[in-house]
């Protein structure tokens, strides 16, 4: 865990790229301009700096991210990695606002089961692949060894299990078998009744209900484009076509369309 400064000043940066990639400027500069925003006493200026040398000489944020593993986490350098495929439809302005609702979460006091559920719930939503996924959430330093083999162990049976059955074995209230002795709790009794009234129901119910009760981070969600604001000019353009119409018929009733006023002249 980075220091709570850290996770603002990533918060901040995300959130202004996020707004300013309509403004027409180059990413470049983009970067550049908010380098000059951010905490001085920081380590992003620094990542910043960084970025921009290898934006330009491989045109990704996910590279230079994945070089600062100790800055950037393996997850976040995943998404972006996900957002830039000229293949897919994950837009990168909700890669962006993933990342900054994660920091966000994480200048406060988060836990290590709310950022498993959020990023887990990011993969679900926006139909990114689990093996790569939960595999670059296993190598997050947030996560002891305890819980990067059990989001691997995730990994190997998700499709096979549900994830609220996943869950609930792993709760304070599931009562452990002998041979299970020993394997380590990592859900409350909360997560755990949570996870038993979801059982065989679809996941996004389990993630609304922990967010609900237990105030965990929600993931953002596709924003259908607004086509009401093409809708006057396309009225307008009806609306000229009628009246065209109706004043040829209104000729018509009179005795006939004037056609030579449509010639061109000298023909």
């Amino acid at each position: 865990m980075l220091q709570r400064e850290e996770y603002v000043e990533q918060a901040y940066f995300f959130n202004a790229l996020r707004e300013r990639m309509q403004q027409g400027m180059s990413t470049q500069d983009l970067l550049a301009s908010i380098r000059n925003e951010i905490l001085a006493t920081t380590m992003l200026p620094m990542a910043l700096e960084f970025m921009v040398s290898e934006l330009r000489m491989t045109g990704g944020f996910s590279t230079a991210m994945s070089h600062l593993p100790h800055y950037f986490t393996p997850f976040q350098s995943y998404v972006i990695g996900e957002a830039e495929k000229a293949v897919g439809q994950f837009d990168f302005r909700i890669a962006l606002e993933i990342l900054e609702r994660e920091a966000e979460y994480r200048t406060k006091e988060p836990t290590v089961q709310g950022t498993f559920l959020f990023q887990f719930e990011a993969l679900c939503r926006n139909r990114l692949s689990y093996d790569a996924g939960l595999t670059a959430m296993a190598a997050d330093d947030f996560f002891d060894d305890d819980w990067s083999q059990w989001i691997l162990t995730v990994r190997r049976q998700i499709g096979i299990f549900d994830l609220a059955d996943m869950i609930y074995v792993r709760s304070s209230l599931y009562e452990q078998t002998p041979e299970e002795a020993g394997t380590a709790v990592l859900f409350g009794e909360k997560e755990g009744r949570i996870a038993l009234a979801n059982h065989k129901k679809d996941p996004l119910y389990l993630f609304s209900a922990l967010q609900g009760h237990l105030g965990y981070p929600t993931v953002p969600r596709h924003k259908p484009e607004d086509t009401e604001k093409n809708l006057i000019p396309m009225l307008r353009q009806k609306v000229d076509r009628l009246e065209t119409r109706i004043r040829l018929i209104e000729e018509e009733m009179r005795g006939g369309i004037n056609l030579p006023k449509f010639y061109e002249k000298g023909k």
